[in-house]
């Protein structure tokens, strides 16, 4: 089932901790203010489709978003978009039209803004144009990456570095994911993830009860990931570097 985004009244205050928005000035973040409209995201809410026009860019506040290739009948996830991303930002390189699914995997909020609004802003401010540009050069080598990861590494390796990259993206050592969605995602069986999954556990590393996992040894897990948990996770944070802004 589906669902339309649900708005959210904005309150007074405006705290993000979309480490987008939070990076940006004070100036261009009151500027940001007066076109975001905060929305809730359910589970299983698509953002956006392929091959369909689209309307927002989402700075995620908090939840997971799978960013997935659909094609034949088949599912395959490229990355995963938490605090720290914004589902869309993509489109700021050109084109009008989305050539993935995004799909919420953990319920949460978001900022959304219409990407006519964020194309002018980001022509006017450079600050927003640098920030959201060094994150979209992330999320690339993040979806680049998933591909060689998905023909290089095993599958030990895979899920550890999934496990590492939701748990960035969420925030939390806790993930409401079953072994399905795992297999599914990364493109494994179902016997090959659950097998896995039950050595991680057996090595105290996380802890399962139904739907639900949980992290235990965090530094353990990490070193089971594969090279791609690194590489992935320093390009997200790596520091921003500030832009002078003309407008201001």
């Amino acid at each position: 089932m589906l669902y339309r985004p649900e708005s959210v009244p904005p309150s007074a205050p405006f705290f993000v901790k979309n480490a987008i928005l939070a990076s940006l000035s004070l100036q261009n973040l009151a500027t940001m203010r007066e076109f975001v409209e905060p929305i809730r995201l359910k589970k299983r809410m698509v953002l956006q489709e392929p091959k369909r026009r689209v309307e927002h860019v989402y700075f995620i506040e908090s939840g997971l978003v799978s960013l997935r290739i659909v094609a034949a009948g088949s599912v395959l996830e490229i990355a995963v978009i938490g605090y720290r991303g914004a589902v869309g930002a993509s489109l700021l390189l050109g084109g009008h039209l989305w050539i993935h699914q995004s799909v919420v995997l953990v319920p949460g909020s978001a900022y959304r803004i219409r990407v006519e609004d964020l194309r002018r802003l980001v022509n006017e401010r450079t600050e927003i144009r640098e920030h959201l540009l060094r994150y979209v050069q992330a999320l690339s080598l993040h979806c680049a990456q998933t591909g060689l990861c998905g023909v290089r590494h095993d599958r030990e390796e895979r899920v550890a570095s999934w496990l590492c990259l939701a748990s960035d993206a969420v925030d939390t050592t806790v993930l409401p994911v079953t072994h399905d969605y795992i297999s599914s995602v990364l493109g494994l069986r179902r016997a090959s993830v659950t097998e896995t999954l039950l050595q991680f556990e057996e090595q105290r590393l996380i802890c399962k009860t139904r739907g639900v996992l949980q992290i235990k040894e965090r530094k353990c897990l990490e070193q089971k990931a594969c090279g791609c948990y690194r590489l992935i996770s320093s390009a997200y944070s790596d520091p921003v570097i500030p832009a002078s802004d003309p407008a201001l």
